[in-house]
């Protein structure tokens, strides 16, 4: 049997048949053996889908209100049922936003190579992650700065690894579709990055003000977007 090189991710095999004829053909390469690792984002934006789909599922579970209550105990677990009301709608915008932000980024992309998976794959761990956060700044982010912090570094955390995973798809050639213009490319990095200076001074606030001050701070999410959009917009006119 002789093996030769073939086209790239085959190699050509070639086996002799009872000492007289011989046979060839090109076969998958073996892994090591030159075959491209890099393949298309589909497979990844089925996963990330599916990640984000039960996160935010799972975030509507802690909404819940005992049964067999008596009309005073259900009247009281009904306003109870506010602060959770709140992490919820404020999870689920934040899953949201992700979410568009992540599949816009994979459409880019043709081709996803390991470190682009590594650091999509470590995103999604945390995505998967931040019910247990949303958990905790129901329960006790109105008096304990360590919930609002927890939940701070979780959401800081997912930003930070979409905006690598941006750069990633733009700054590597022959990666994505397009080559990106830099007013684009400010956009995006603006989408993502956001967060993490909300939720530094969320985190701030809890500790120097109070717990329900760092979670008002979510609201300047945003705002601060939208001005930080009108300087690129005044800084790449024409």
């Amino acid at each position: 049997m002789i093996t030769k090189r073939g086209p790239r991710g085959m190699r050509t095999v070639s086996v002799r048949v009872g000492g007289m004829a011989e046979v060839s053909g090109d076969v998958p390469a073996e892994p090591g053996e030159g075959a491209d690792t890099a393949a298309g984002p589909e497979r990844l934006v089925g996963l990330s889908d599916a990640v984000y789909a039960i996160a935010m599922t799972l975030l509507v579970l802690d909404v819940t209100i005992p049964p067999s209550l008596d009309e005073a105990g259900f009247e009281a677990a009904l306003a109870g049922v506010w602060p959770s009301l709140g992490a919820y709608a404020l999870s689920f915008a934040v899953l949201a936003g992700f979410w568009r932000d992540q599949r816009s980024i994979l459409h880019q992309v043709r081709r996803c190579d390991t470190l682009m998976v590594r650091v999509a794959l470590a995103g999604l761990g945390l995505v998967a992650l931040l019910p247990f956060p949303t958990t905790l700044l129901s329960e006790y982010g109105g008096s304990y700065p360590a919930a609002v912090a927890v939940y701070a570094v979780t959401v800081a955390g997912i930003g930070l690894l979409h905006l690598t995973l941006f750069l990633l798809a733009r700054r590597r050639p022959g990666r994505t579709a397009a080559r990106l213009s830099d007013r684009a490319t400010w956009d995006g990095a603006i989408d993502l990055a956001a967060v993490v200076p909300v939720a530094a001074a969320s985190v701030a606030l809890a500790y120097a003000v109070s717990p329900p001050a760092g979670l008002w701070t979510w609201l300047a999410v945003l705002p601060l977007k939208y001005f930080l959009r009108l300087f690129t917009s005044a800084r790449y006119r024409i």
